[in-house]
């Protein structure tokens, strides 16, 4: 499965396009390009274009994609909405945080509400 346009859009939304590679805090190890793109690749003073950070962001979608399909493949129900909102936390916080959640848990269970109301428990 894929993300669509409307996790795209989402992602997007929550991280915000910065241009110009910045570090959220100073004790960070990389920098941060695009939308939320992080790594070795980012050097200080770097800019992109916007068809660049689009390309990125294609790129980084791709791993996390795999990790959530990954993740889930014990559960074969998971719709395109899940999909997208599972890609949009691996994105934000990581493949790890991910696969040691309850929010997985909950879903590889069937409990859709109580996996719904774990994402509020990320949220800083």
């Amino acid at each position: 499965m894929k993300t669509s346009q409307n996790g795209i859009d989402l992602i997007k939304q929550f991280e915000g396009c910065r241009l110009e590679a910045y570090k959220a805090l100073p004790t960070e190890k990389y920098f941060t390009i695009g939308y939320g793109h992080m790594g070795a690749d980012v050097k200080q003073g770097m800019i992109i274009s916007q068809a660049k950070a689009e390309e990125l962001l294609k790129k980084d979608l791709e791993k996390f994609e795999k990790s959530v399909t990954t993740l889930t493949a014990k559960y074969s129900g998971i719709n395109q909405n899940q999909f997208d909102a599972l890609v949009s936390f691996c994105y934000n916080l990581g493949a790890g945080n991910l696969k040691s959640s309850t929010l997985l848990k909950l879903l590889n269970k069937e409990d859709y509400i109580g996996a719904a109301e774990q994402f509020d428990r990320w949220v800083y």
